[in-house]
């Protein structure tokens, strides 16, 4: 049985919940006959992926999806490049502020995902899930997660297949948000996780599909 490795972050920058975790939380413990494992992480610099390291050495996935918090994005959004650069706009959850530094010192410069998110998008957009694939993880904390994650499948767990995905805001976090703050329910913010896991196990190749951006 294949295994997934499930990750996601917990509350930060004021807010009581993060829709990442709470999402991951609802998924079943079996996707198209894989087991998911699923983890809380901190939002804290080099201890989420210490966590995430730590857990990659004790279950052994054969993939690892990493699921973050962007806040005013209206739509699921796998990421496609992870960048060696740390520069934090608030503190991190222990009140760290890393600002232009690296992730890995003398690491490259960018790791690019190793999940079809193409197919990805493609699976969530036919079942009525708004998402695109984006082409900046940031320089928080996620960020720091991808890039992390990316450099330990390509050193260390060369067996595993890594990548992240950001979600929107949950619709209860947007009530005291400014009037037009997208959000989406929870409960689809876990149906779009169990379906990019689905398109995941179906195939490492992935598609070719007219998008990206013009500016």
């Amino acid at each position: 049985m294949k295994k997934v490795l499930i990750t996601g972050f917990d509350p930060f920058g004021g807010e009581t919940i993060n829709p990442a975790y709470e999402a991951v939380k609802l998924l079943p413990d079996e996707i198209s006959g894989a087991k998911i494992i699923k983890k809380e992480i901190p939002t804290v610099f080099q201890k989420g992926p210490d966590a995430v390291y730590e857990e990659i050495q004790s279950s052994k996935p054969d993939y690892v999806l990493c699921i973050g918090q962007a806040g005013g994005r209206s739509q699921v959004t796998p990421e496609w490049v992870g960048i060696n650069f740390r520069n934090a706009r608030i503190a991190d959850n222990e009140g760290n502020q890393p600002m232009q530094t690296s992730v890995v010192e003398n690491g490259p410069e960018a790791y690019f995902t190793m999940l079809p998110v193409f197919r990805m998008v493609e699976k969530m957009k036919e079942n009525g899930i708004p998402a695109s694939v984006s082409y900046t993880a940031g320089t928080y904390v996620c960020n720091d997660v991808m890039y992390s994650v990316l450099h330990y499948c390509h050193t260390e767990f060369k067996d595993v297949k890594g990548g992240f995905m950001h979600v929107p805001f949950a619709t209860e976090q947007t009530v005291n948000q400014p009037a037009g703050t997208p959000g989406m329910n929870l409960k689809d913010i876990a149906k779009a996780i169990e379906l990019s896991v689905e398109a995941m196990l179906e195939s490492d190749t992935d598609i070719k599909v007219v998008s990206g951006e013009t500016h």
